[in-house]
């Protein structure tokens, strides 16, 4: 049975979701979750209206369509904190379980460091053969250092709540095949990637860069029985991306330098896209082989 397949540290995972696992229940959670994200963050742009007046609220909008400015891409990043408030209220209110598993600090802990060893030399390799432009002023980058690194660890955090913590266990709860609970919350993940309007031609790529990573995320999930390994790899790769080279084009305002190339750029270079891949691939292949369950 595909079930018995299933690793015991997921499987103890999956456990307490298999008493609630109608699929009204997944539903009306992806509704509270969709909820609070939106909720909240307009709450938040209306106490911003009322503040400071509808005009600069609506230009802050604009701001962080952008996200070129530090206080832009703190918010954007920020704004993912309703994201998780509504994964955590879901997953108890509609199942009586949590969505972050056993272990979440000490996978966490360990992927951030064997992650940090793969990702920190292969930036030092990608700037032998590429001239980055500089951004922000050193100084003032590492001022923001800690707030970069809290608004980055909730962006992760959120992310890895939603799509590994509640809809891949939820999905795991409710039926034997992988491909649904396993490659869907990735397929999910990747489309949700998609974004012509800052990617370009290089929008599908994107996609497919974002699905191999979720894939990755749901493997160690599957592995450890938490999202602990996931998040810190996800924060790892997250905090090259947007706090030490960010791609130009995309959000860039926390970064210490920036591409000689635009994000819609990568649709010509479709090598050094998958040569993005290469860290991915390497900490996975660690992780999955040294993290302790």
């Amino acid at each position: 049975m595909m079930r018995a397949a299933i690793p015991a540290p997921f499987d103890r995972f999956v456990a307490p979701a298999r008493a609630r696992a109608a699929l009204w229940r997944l539903g009306a959670g992806l509704a509270v979750i969709f909820a609070c994200y939106l909720g909240l963050n307009a709450l938040a742009y209306g106490a911003a209206a009322a503040l400071w007046g509808s005009a600069t609220a609506h230009l802050w909008l604009g701001k962080l369509a952008a996200a070129t400015t530090p206080a832009s891409a703190l918010l954007v990043l920020a704004s993912f904190g309703p994201l998780a408030a509504g994964c955590g209220l879901a997953a108890w209110g509609l199942h009586r379980r949590g969505c972050m598993g056993v272990g979440l600090l000490r996978h966490a802990r360990q992927a951030v460091l064997i992650a940090a060893a793969v990702y920190l030399p292969a930036l030092g390799l990608w700037l032998v053969f590429f001239d980055s432009a500089p951004n922000l002023p050193a100084g003032l980058w590492l001022n923001l250092l800690p707030l970069s690194i809290l608004a980055i660890a909730v962006q992760t955090l959120a992310e890895e709540m939603l799509f590994r913590g509640y809809l891949q266990v939820q999905l795991a709860a409710r039926f034997r095949s992988p491909l649904i609970w396993f490659a869907l919350p990735a397929a999910l993940f990747g489309l949700l990637h998609y974004d012509p309007s800052r990617m370009g031609a290089a929008a599908p790529l994107v996609v497919v860069s974002a699905l191999i990573f979720g894939l990755a995320a749901a493997d160690l999930t599957t592995r450890t029985g938490s999202i602990g390994a996931a998040w810190g790899l996800h924060f790892v790769n997250n905090f090259a991306a947007l706090a030490l080279v960010p791609t130009t084009g995309t959000i860039t305002g926390l970064g210490l330098r920036v591409t000689p190339y635009a994000a819609a750029d990568l649709a010509a270079m479709p090598v050094l896209a998958l040569a993005d891949l290469a860290p991915l691939a390497l900490t996975w292949w660690i992780l999955r082989r040294r993290l302790s369950v």
